[in-house]
């Protein structure tokens, strides 16, 4: 069913009902606190690998936290009220077979345990979400063949959430090695398109109705071979209705630098090392000249960031979220680094971009130290304009939760404050992700997590290698912290099973409205997880389609709104780590059964609102094409 309505704006300002929503916000500015801290050595034994493995602590340690400055924690009443909302692993029931490689065969080299995504693509546009999985390969260099056919793995939705691989016939049975995924039809043809990054660039998937072509070389967004491409994204950051390409570059890397690098572990031997001893690298962005071809832009962008003393690229990137990050119409970039400051690229609106990562408040943590950043995912959680920046850090740091204020260009960590600091931080959080898994209509988090060395156990006891995933509950409150961790007798103890943990997305994979999850592994199958909640909550899927902005609505600000408040959205499919979640929009009404109105905001500026609408279906809205 398709409905159709228009209400025409002039400028790109933001929804009405975001306006209406500041007053909310208020109400959120008194969840900040500081907390206070004091310095001590920390004393370093055995190898620098050791220490990077086992400790990764901040270099000012918090003090005790006092009745007087504690966070509010909440209630036994609310804790007592997480919804039960089961998760099914269903991976073998659903036909899917598949099991990330690798490559790995005793030399332990860095690309090996840093793999990878999963993306969700609507391939054969009959509205069922399919799944394509990221694989590796053998390295050229060595003896071993393994059986994995190709670098990319694609699975058809056949119904009920069940699916048959239809790789080889779709034209992906390709050997490369891979880590992320970005799925967007950049040519505007109606069919969805596929980019991969890897270990020697990137490649281009153009969907010919169904089959898919390689047109890497042609469309210039190959790269360089030396490239380590990991997160990328398709954006249209020059609103020029076409979608553009930013593509991430990890560490320059060679099996020659990581030998000679030379990462041990005494006792062990050989062993994955941190990125600290390899140099960063640069990002690449594409500006989509129309016609399938594209023109690196990334210097005249300003996207070039290097040390001022050495002239070497500061970047060591793998997480990033393409976000509207002030309002103003215009899709910046918040760049997740692994031991190196974060960045934010402002969009200036001129076809450039400025690096505020620190002044903003997001480069470091609270003591200015940079973090092991992975994996990102940014969301209105409050349902206000503030919008809450997670990152998924390494070990014994706390997952990131950087949040501002009316649509300032300042951020504040409120991680603790909101109730996900310390139960985050034994683990090593890779995607991060918001999704409302209850339709509740309140935002919550998701964490999938998974260590890099094997061995890790022997170096330290509260440490192993396989890792359960971390469910934040939104429990929607005006006071006290957002968040409530979720427990196996509330979720399912099939979510928590301990996995390598690496990318997630999520999709409605059966069809009944409520939101399932892949999470993916390194060297080792995923898990798809059907979500069984039963809690009888209204739900709206929105599926966006652009004819002056871009077709896959990419960008686009959705506000839904209830008799009690409004639901603030953006459609953005790059959220987690290496990964892709769906495009259309999964918007939970709690107990609602229809949405008083649905507004839109498009890329183009086009401001578009249907009044009424009843739950329970998906609406399908196309941007007019006689706007301004």
């Amino acid at each position: 069913m398709e409905n159709r309505s228009s209400q025409h704006s002039s400028a790109p300002t933001e929804p009405e009902a975001l306006t209406e929503a500041r007053a909310l916000d208020e109400r959120a500015v008194n969840q900040a606190y500081r907390w206070s801290g004091i310095v001590f050595l920390v004393l370093l034994a055995g190898a620098p690998l050791a220490w990077w493995l086992t400790q990764r602590k901040p270099a000012v340690a918090a003090a005790p936290v006092s009745p007087v400055n504690a966070p509010s924690q909440p209630d036994r009443r609310l804790a007592n009220e997480i919804p039960l909302a089961p998760f099914s692993d269903i991976t073998l029931a659903s036909g899917i077979a598949f099991s990330h490689y690798n490559g790995a065969a005793g030399e332990k080299l860095l690309p090996e345990t840093m793999g990878g995504g999963v993306a969700v693509v609507d391939y054969d546009n009959d509205d069922a979400p399919d799944l394509l999985f990221v694989n590796g390969c053998d390295w050229p260099w060595s003896q071993k063949r393994s059986e994995q056919p190709s670098a990319l793995v694609l699975y058809r939705n056949v119904g009920q959430g069940r699916f048959r691989e239809v790789t080889e016939e779709a034209g992906l049975a390709i050997r490369f090695y891979g880590m992320g995924a970005a799925v967007g039809d950049y040519d505007n043809d109606g069919w969805t398109d596929v980019l991969i990054t890897g270990v020697g660039g990137a490649r281009l998937f153009h969907n010919a109705q169904g089959r898919f072509e390689e047109v890497t070389a042609e469309s210039g967004v190959a790269g360089e071979s030396q490239d380590w491409s990991t997160a990328c994204a398709w954006l249209d950051y020059d609103r020029d209705g076409r979608l553009d390409l930013f593509v991430a570059n990890y560490v320059r890397w060679s099996r020659e630098e990581d030998i000679e690098v030379g990462y041990k572990l005494t006792g062990i031997g050989r062993a994955y090392g941190p990125p600290m001893n390899f140099q960063g690298a640069q990002a690449r962005l594409y500006r989509n000249e129309g016609q399938g071809r594209f023109s690196e832009t990334t210097r005249q962008a300003g996207l070039i960031v290097t040390n001022p003393a050495s002239g070497v690229p500061v970047g060591k990137m793998l997480g990033v979220a393409p976000v509207d990050v002030d309002g103003d119409g215009w899709m910046d970039l918040v760049i997740a680094n692994d031991t190196v400051q974060n960045f934010l690229f402002h969009n200036q609106g001129n076809g450039t971009f400025r690096e505020i990562g620190a002044a903003a408040g997001i480069g470091f943590d609270a003591y200015g130290n940079a973090r092991g950043a992975m994996g990102i995912d940014a969301a209105h959680y409050r349902n206000t304009p503030a919008l809450g920046i997670a990152i998924g850090n390494f070990a014994n740091e706390m997952t990131a939760l950087y949040v501002n204020r009316e649509q300032l260009l300042l951020f504040t960590d409120d991680a603790i404050a909101e109730g996900i600091g310390p139960a985050s931080r034994r683990y090593l959080k890779f995607a991060t992700l918001f999704f409302d898994y209850d339709l509740d209509g309140w935002l919550d988090l998701l964490s999938c997590n998974g260590h890099l060395e094997e061995e890790i156990g022997k170096l330290q006891g509260s440490q192993t290698y396989a890792q359960p995933a971390l469910l934040f509950w939104n429990c929607g409150q005006e006071d006290g912290p957002a968040f409530v961790a979720v427990t196996a007798e509330k979720a399912g103890k099939e979510l928590f099973k301990p996995i390598v943990g690496r990318g997630a997305a999520y999709a409605d994979l059966d069809g009944d409205g409520d939101l399932d999850v892949v999470l993916t592994q390194v060297a080792g199958p995923p898990m798809v997880l059907r979500n069984d909640q039963s809690l009888g909550h209204g739900w709206l899927r929105i599926q966006l389609v652009g004819t002056k902005s871009n077709r896959s609505a990419i960008g686009a600000r959705v506000v839904v709104k209830l008799g009690h408040g409004v639901l603030p959205r953006e459609i953005m499919p790059t959220r987690g780590y290496l990964s892709q979640s769906e495009l259309i929009l999964t918007v939970g009404l709690g107990k609602a059964e229809k949405a008083e109105a649905i507004e839109v905001l498009w890329p183009s500026g086009l401001r578009q609102e249907l009044r009424s609408i009843p739950g329970r279906q998906l609406v399908k809205i196309v941007e007019p094409s006689d706007g301004p």
